[in-house]
């Protein structure tokens, strides 16, 4: 017998999830400044107390959208761990799936570049949040080059998100065919100094 999520878990907590769940979706696709918390608290059919009740203001709301998207993108590197033997192949199921991100339908950027965008204040409890996440993942990236043997894994590492946030901005800007194909070119040259 399968059990639906929405059977097992307590209207509060399904509140708190219907609320992040709507605003990804408004964040993502309109930007985090654009929706306001009245369109939050309508579409998630949820009252403004209730609202205020898990996340007590808007800005709080962003930084756990972000963890959550920071969570995703830790899941996936992950699970590129046991499904590839090597660093590199791990390295390209990365490049593999930022190359469909950026020519899926709805793409609208980088979550984290988006909302670093509108929070210029680097203490800002929002730019900190994206910088942990940029941190983690330039981390993460420099261990797959090392693990490959690169020569400079912190610089492939910088080129790498350089032609990264290249990618996902281009593409948000209406040319994914061309952000998808400068990103495989451009990780494909990092790639060949592994080598020399």
């Amino acid at each position: 017998m399968t059990t639906l999520i929405a059977e097992v878990v307590r209207p509060a907590t399904h509140a708190k999830v219907r609320i992040l769940a709507t605003a990804d979706r408004l964040f993502y696709t309109e930007g985090v400044h654009t929706v306001g918390v009245d369109r939050i608290i309508s579409e998630s059919k949820v009252t403004k107390a209730t609202f205020y009740k898990y996340y007590r203001s808007k800005d709080a709301l962003i930084v756990v959208y972000l963890q959550g998207r920071d969570r995703l993108a830790r899941d996936f590197l992950a699970s590129l761990d046991t499904r590839f033997d090597t660093p590199e192949q791990r390295l390209r199921g990365v490049v593999t799936e930022i190359s469909a991100q950026v020519i899926r339908e709805g793409f609208h950027g980088c979550p984290f570049i988006n909302a670093a965008a509108q929070f210029t204040d680097p203490a800002h409890p929002v730019r900190q949040a994206v910088a942990a996440h940029r941190d983690w993942y330039g981390r993460s990236i420099e261990d797959m080059f090392r693990g490959m043997g690169h020569a400079r894994p912190g610089d492939a590492a910088d080129d790498f998100f350089l032609a990264r946030d290249g990618a996902f901005a281009g593409a948000n800007l209406g040319d994914p065919i061309g952000a998808h194909t400068a990103l495989l070119r451009a990780i494909q040259r990092v790639l060949d100094e592994s080598g020399d």
